[in-house]
């Protein structure tokens, strides 16, 4: 029987990459799936396709995460198109990269209504839905806690902030049962940051085992996490990079 039979996830974010390789491999573990997109909507309803084809009942909603209302209402639509929500996968976020003194005050507003406040925002309206059980997964990065190239000061400042928000809410849900938790990738091919451009050289010089992780290298530990072997992981964060930070 599949672990997440029965079910229901959001995945913001979801169209591409490691949001896309999560929303399936959820699906693939019994899961009926809603994602979220901000323009890519081809793609997302591509993704539902995939999700489709496993099975499993999926929707795609168009839903800008700088735009508090559109959060919240992707979680409601979720629970009341496909009957609930049990898991809430904070995928969505946007990679600002300039020296601090080529930045604008709008690249940092808009990174941290996005990485930042958009996971509150859907955590707080997923409450009333979650079960017993329920799981609220956030997706970080490894830049969270090391820096080498420059430039990342913003991105890396929004990524931070999720662990204070995780452990948080993981005390704010344990007494309900609702587990949280924070996993960090490090450099994955994805169309930001793909295996072959021009960071990749640095990148590898970096990973302990020498490439960068696919998508669902990533997609896996939110499955283990969502599914019952996660039943006592909370509060915490778990790296996934292959030994970038080792």
């Amino acid at each position: 029987m599949a672990v997440l039979e029965g079910k229901t996830a959001l995945v913001t974010g979801a169209s591409r990459g490691i949001g896309a390789a999560i929303a399936v491999r959820l699906a693939a573990e019994g899961a009926n799936v809603a994602i979220t997109y901000e323009r890519s909507r081809d793609r997302a309803e591509e993704v539902v396709a995939e999700i489709e084809g496993l099975g499993r009942k999926a929707i795609a909603i168009q839903a800008d995460s700088a735009d508090a209302d559109a959060v919240t209402g992707a979680v409601d639509r979720t629970a009341e198109t496909l009957g609930g929500l049990d898991i809430l996968v904070n995928n969505a976020g946007i990679f600002p990269k300039a020296p601090i003194g080529e930045l604008a005050l709008a690249d940092l507003d808009r990174a941290l209504a996005v990485n930042v406040r958009a996971p509150f925002v859907a955590a707080m309206a997923a409450t009333k839905y979650l079960p017993e059980g329920g799981r609220v997964i956030t997706i970080g990065s490894t830049l969270a806690d090391r820096l080498v190239p420059s430039g990342f000061s913003v991105y890396s400042a929004t990524k931070s902030a999720l662990s204070g928000f995780t452990k948080g809410i993981a005390r704010d849900l344990g007494p309900r049962g609702i587990t949280a938790v924070l996993i960090h990738p490090g450099p994955t091919d994805t169309d930001m940051n793909p295996a072959d451009g021009p960071r990749a050289r640095t990148t590898l010089a970096t990973s302990a085992v020498g490439r960068h992780a696919a998508p669902a290298d990533i997609a896996a530990t939110v499955a283990h996490v969502a599914g019952p072997a996660g039943t006592f992981i909370t509060g915490s964060a778990i790296t996934v990079d292959g030994g970038v930070n080792a």
